[in-house]
């Protein structure tokens, strides 16, 4: 499930690159694939967001921050410019925060303060991604260690049958006339 904005086809591409990487032996190993590519995605999903969540609370913090110093009016006005994405309006952003010693991580780190609840939220559901993933590929590898210990017995019990001795009749002379 792709959510707007998301790109499908990268998805794809990574996808491929961790079956490759892993190269799944059997249908279970396909299904573990699909499932620490989901939960790879959720991860890279859920960082992003949290980009996007403080990118977008940072322009009231923009706004806060450069009223006392520029008066409301244009202080609201490059807040706006910042929401909106505007490439000008960033910049005139950082320019004016420059003026006062100040940068665009001062705003962010309050915004980060202000926000801190639901980015901590955030990153404990990434940790639980992260710890669901890494514990599917030791399942992985449990089972292809089983695998090759139940490979390495049958091969075993093939070598030992070829080896032993057949008990049979004693080899009779032939009597042909």
């Amino acid at each position: 499930m792709f959510l707007e904005g998301e790109d499908d086809q990268l998805y794809e591409r990574l996808f491929a690159q961790v079956k490759t990487a892993v190269a799944p032996r059997d249908i279970i190993e396909e299904f573990w694939v699909r499932d620490v590519m989901d939960l790879q995605w959720d991860v890279i999903r859920f960082r992003r967001l949290k980009a996007c969540l403080l990118n977008a609370h940072a322009a009231p913090k923009i706004t806060e921050i450069l009223s006392p110093l520029i008066g409301d009016d244009e202080a609201d006005r490059l807040g706006g410019l910042w929401r909106n994405g505007d490439r000008d309006g960033i910049e005139a952003v950082k320019q004016e925060l420059e003026k006062w010693n100040l940068s665009i991580e001062n705003v962010m780190a309050e915004t980060l303060v202000l926000k801190l609840d639901e980015v901590e939220r955030i990153d404990h559901i990434i940790a639980r991604a992260e710890a669901r993933r890494v514990s599917i590929l030791r399942e992985m590898d449990r089972h292809r260690t089983a695998l090759a210990t139940s490979l390495r017995q049958a091969t075993q019990a093939i070598e030992d049958a070829e080896f032993s001795e057949v008990p049979g009749q004693p080899h009779q002379p032939s009597t042909a006339a």
